[in-house]
């Protein structure tokens, strides 16, 4: 029987090194009122539209936020960073700043082995409401598209994975 988490060579001496894993990644659209999730694989590299959470002043259910990343094996969270067109830093994208901070430390306290990253988000809304309306997802402009946004922040990611930026890298404002 040959052990599927080893590569080997039968004509290679060295050590063998383990398989890649498959990480599942977990995209948020961070927002004051609403966060839309999107679950993707790095092997794969899909995503899929996975929930949007209620959020009380820019603050999640931390149990609950926690809990999913637990529970589906999250090794990787990317925040979506809400830049102006121009590149500079607004408002929400100093709160998209201070609330991975807050998700790296609780994360940390959890003695989770997952890595937080923000990653430029602009025009997501706009592109998630087109493929929305185009695909017959939505019926009015005014409904939620936050889990979409976050499967396109997924696909940026995916396309430069080295655009992100880890949450331990960034200064406080």
């Amino acid at each position: 029987m040959v052990d599927s988490t080893l590569i080997t060579d039968s004509t290679d001496t060295s050590v063998a090194e383990p398989a890649v894993k498959p990480h599942l990644i977990l995209a948020l659209d961070y927002g004051v009122k609403k966060m839309g999730m999107a679950l993707g694989n790095s092997i794969t590299e899909t995503a899929r539209a996975f929930d949007i959470l209620a959020m009380n002043n820019g603050q999640p259910d931390w149990d609950n936020l926690l809990g999913i990343i637990k529970v589906w094996g999250v090794a990787k969270v990317v925040v979506g960073l809400p830049l102006n067109m121009d590149g500079s830093s607004s408002m929400l994208s100093k709160r998209a700043h201070k609330f991975s901070r807050r998700l790296a430390h609780r994360i940390m306290e959890q003695h989770l082995p997952v890595t937080v990253s923000l990653c430029d988000e602009r025009l997501t809304s706009v592109a998630a409401r087109e493929i929305a309306w185009d695909n017959g997802w939505i019926q009015n402009e005014r409904d939620p598209i936050d889990d979409i946004s976050a499967c396109i922040l997924m696909s940026t990611y995916f396309a430069d994975p080295n655009s992100s930026i880890a949450i331990d890298a960034i200064k406080a404002d």
